[in-house]
């Protein structure tokens, strides 16, 4: 048993939050584990059991803990993956804290040089996942959301192969909002953002080992990506000003009744 500090000083649902959350990251709570129940945590910390369900309630916002419903039920501690970084950028990017450019400028700085370090990380392993993931690229009739997961999987390989864990959240978390947003903007036909074999010379020089090669053809990739970009996003607010300006036009075409 997990020898939690009884706690005495005010905000109490933050500490509790503060302990339980570094008993996760320490691994004494492991992905799947189901946190001891409401009553047993209260008896452990020596405080109210709504503080110990403020706190749940908390990590769960955090991502640390999903809560299930049922006889079985309870908080489970969830595998803590890239998704929550991504979100915290969809939410600044949705607050306009975060704009496309900014966005892509990362992208460019950082993503080139993670290609260079993936070619030079690579192994077999390594560079047949790269082959297979761009060789399934783009299938046919695929849905917007099946298209962008089949063309992100190469950045997320190249990512993993850099070898610096930090690239590889920067990276994932970077792509995962690229693909919230092309989920909003749904560029038709899907690939119209991501045309079929914009990869190939990133992939070619990955697997013929030339570093070089690989940081100018990414680089180039997200210069490109990022004009595709801005030209869908324009027609994006073009179609939503429109759509705008006929409902306004329906509203006053009723009220002039």
């Amino acid at each position: 048993m997990h020898n939690f500090k009884p706690i005495k000083q005010p905000r109490i649902s933050e500490e509790v939050f503060s302990q339980l959350k570094e008993a996760i990251l320490s691994n004494h709570f492991r992905a799947g584990d189901k946190l001891p129940s409401e009553r047993d945590l209260a008896e452990q910390f020596q405080v109210s059991r709504i503080a110990i369900r403020e706190a749940i309630r908390a990590l769960e916002n955090n991502g640390f803990v999903s809560i299930r419903q049922g006889a079985a039920g309870g908080a489970f501690v969830t595998d803590l993956t890239f998704e929550q970084l991504a979100n915290a950028c969809l939410d600044l990017f949705l607050a306009d804290k975060i704009s496309i450019h900014e966005l892509q400028q990362v992208r460019i700085l950082i993503e080139p040089e993670v290609a260079r370090l993936a070619t030079e990380n690579a192994t077999p392993e390594f560079t047949r996942r790269l082959k297979e993931a761009f060789e399934a690229e783009h299938p046919p009739g695929a849905s917007l959301p099946e298209d962008i997961a089949s063309a992100t999987k190469v950045h997320f390989i190249l990512a993993e192969m850099s070898g610096n864990r930090f690239l590889e959240a920067i990276v994932n978390s970077v792509i995962q909002l690229n693909a919230k947003i092309l989920d909003e903007i749904k560029p038709d036909p899907p690939y119209s953002i991501h045309p079929p074999g914009l990869h190939r010379p990133i992939v070619e020089a990955v697997l013929a080992a030339d570093p070089g090669a690989a940081y100018e053809a990414m680089k180039k990739h997200a210069v490109i990506f990022y004009e595709n970009l801005i030209n869908l996003e324009k027609a994006y607010r073009e179609r939503a000003d429109l759509r705008a300006g006929q409902h306004l036009r329906n509203l006053n075409t009723l009220f002039l009744r």
